[in-house]
């Protein structure tokens, strides 16, 4: 049984079950009591906004009062936990599964892809007589099967890649000002600042859904760099003083010097969001849907440059709390309760089973879930709740190594590997232990005291390596060509793979494909001008090898009636100048009709 018919009946028994119950919810369900509504579902998750970029966690010069105010109306989760960085975050987000069972283990260079086989949260509301919408970041492949609209979203006007500004991005849409993005996999040209936009296509989401169940996916890109902030926001925080001095001193010191310049422009896009978050609040109580829809905000890591950060060790990157721990908020006037905290562990893969059981929308029979429903400590009922332990790795690499930064954390203890991005572990790797009841910065190691607790959680994080890595392998998921839902497909920097594949200018790398129907292709590659008098464009695509030359000063080079076999390969597209050689940026491959290619 191939994955793609596999996740279908998978999908098929949700509705099976729904019908076996014998007590479907209709779509439009406003007619029916509170607790039998099915509530709209609105997410919103910013991208590299640190737990201490909050007015309400202690900050006392950014400023956000729309999200100040959404906390004291929310049920917050106080220990809540995502990975180091963004797309394995997002993939457990959308699964309710370790990030490394979905095949998603970095955040580049053929790594953020993730496994069409995985069935998503937006899968199983749509299923469920949900309009689907994500507006913002996807971060989980940028190709067919695995753009949004392939995995359950209805509605799509997300960037490419990790973010604006990266090499995924077409020649033309580099900026957060008028970027170019895929709606519904068409690249357009859009006006205005990237938040505004995002946000305008969510109101109008909302708006053109609200009588029948609705999810929201609110991704916004921001404050990730490029650090491009409307003007006008900027100057709420360039004068302000931002040295260190003037946050509060609590837990561990901010490392070196500070940067008020790059902090007053994440502060900038902060409160830009923000006001943001209140348009958003204010449309649901203009259409009165508030006290049926859920609220959740989120962050996806925490910051990428040093700035105040709760006290909290380290930042993006990092398995210590800095890198990991996230404000979590979720509000649903009437049914839960207002300003209220739970303090219980939590993370990223126990979001959607909550949103399943509080939707009343069925988990699919045959697919497991690594998190667990949060639903009763939230609604604040009276429950046992057994202690468990979570783990969090992340590190560069197409594959993940055994011991390498990683956290095992429990309701008191925490373990940390903390060697990180580019520091590979010895053969006798340095742990350290914290009692986060009583030391919830991780400011005293006490590994050395308790060397059975060391090794007890040691044990339990090589069983969990052991499980996850077990689930597909970390073989990257191929891009489909030459199918009618994706034509032509163009292929960039970020997801092709390789020793020597980079976003640097003599990069070289490939893509690992898988042509759908064998036929008649164009092959189009595109590169920074070519200057040299002795350059060679060079293709070779499973057993087709193809060379031409390029004279100076040409910026594409196109292989016209191209034959091509069906089945798995790797696409491989370079130049070689003068004894160097270098990747392209783009590589287009489009299948044509056998009249159109006898023409030409």
């Amino acid at each position: 049984m191939t994955e793609r018919l596999q996740k279908s009946r998978l999908l098929l028994a949700v509705l099976l079950a729904r019908a076996a119950a014998g007590g479907d919810l209709p779509a439009d369900t406003s007619g029916l009591s509170p607790r039998l509504q099915r509530p709209n579902v609105v997410v919103v998750i910013t991208d590299d906004q640190g737990h201490g970029d909050l007015g309400f966690h202690g900050n006392v010069k950014i400023r956000t009062p729309h999200l100040d105010r959404l906390a004291r109306q929310s049920v917050r989760l106080t220990s809540f936990y995502v990975s180091p960085v963004c797309a394995p975050t997002r993939a457990s987000l959308m699964t309710g599964r370790y990030n490394y069972r979905t095949g998603v283990v970095d955040t580049y260079l053929g790594r953020a892809l993730m496994h069409p086989g995985e069935v998503t949260l937006a899968e199983m509301f749509s299923s469920a007589g949900y309009r689907t919408g994500i507006f913002g970041k996807w971060h989980l492949g940028d190709n067919y099967p695995l753009r949004p609209i392939d995995q359950g979203f209805q509605e799509s006007l997300v960037h490419k890649g990790g973010g604006i500004g990266q090499p995924s991005d077409p020649p033309g849409g580099e900026s957060c000002f008028n970027p170019i993005l895929q709606h519904n996999g068409r690249a357009i040209k859009t006006k205005g600042y990237c938040s505004d936009v995002f946000t305008d296509a969510a109101v109008n989401f909302i708006t053109k859904s609200r009588h029948k169940p609705f999810l929201v996916w609110l991704a916004f890109n921001a404050p990730h760099t490029p650090l491009q902030v409307p003007t006008n926001y900027h100057a709420i925080y360039r004068n302000m003083n931002l040295e260190h001095s003037q946050f509060p001193d609590i837990g561990h010191p901010l490392p070196g010097k500070a940067d008020p310049e790059s902090t007053a422009k994440v502060y900038g896009m902060i409160s830009n969001l923000d006001d943001h978050v209140g348009r958003l609040l204010a449309k649901l109580d203009a259409l009165k849907l508030a006290t049926n829809t859920i609220v959740i905000f989120l962050t996806d890591n925490g910051p990428q440059q040093v700035r105040y950060n709760s006290g909290m060790l380290e930042r993006k990157g990092s398995v210590h709390e800095g890198g990991i721990r996230v404000p979590f908020f979720m509000r649903w006037p009437g049914q839960l309760q207002s300003d209220h905290h739970v303090d219980r562990i939590a993370a990223h893969i126990d979001l959607l089973p909550t949103l399943l059981e509080a939707c009343h929308v069925p988990k699919p029979a045959g697919v497991a879930f690594d998190g667990v429903s949060l639903w009763p400590l939230l609604n604040g009922e009276n429950v046992a709740w057994p202690d468990r332990t979570l783990h969090f790795q992340w590190h560069r690499g197409d594959e993940p190594e055994l011991y390498r930064a990683f956290a095992a954390r429990s309701e008191r203890y925490k373990l940390v590997q903390p060697l990180g991005a580019t520091q590979s572990p010895s053969n006798a790797p340095l742990f350290k232990l914290y009692n986060m009841e009583t030391d919830p910065l991780e400011r005293k190691d006490i590994a050395a005291e308790h060397p059975h607790l060391v090794e007890l959680m040691r044990r339990g994080y090589e069983q969990w390596f052991r499980d996850v890595s077990s689930t597909r392998g970390f073989a990257p998921s191929r891009i489909h060509l030459g199918t009618p839902r994706e034509n032509p497909v163009i292929l960039t920097r970020q997801d092709w793979r390789g020793p020597g594949a980079g976003w640097g200018t003599r990069a070289v790398g490939h893509w690992e494909v898988l042509l759908a129907r064998a036929g008649t292709y164009g092959i189009t590659l595109r590169f920074p001008r070519c200057e040299s008098s002795n350059a060679t464009a060079h293709v070779r695509l499973g057993q087709v090898v193809l060379e031409k030359q390029l004279e100076p000063g040409l910026r594409e080079c196109l292989f016209r009636s191209v034959r091509l076999e069906s089945g798995p390969a790797r696409f491989e597209a370079w130049l070689s100048e003068d004894e160097r050689t270098r990747g392209v940026h783009y590589a287009e491959i489009k299948r044509i009709h056998r009249q159109w290619a006898e023409l030409k």
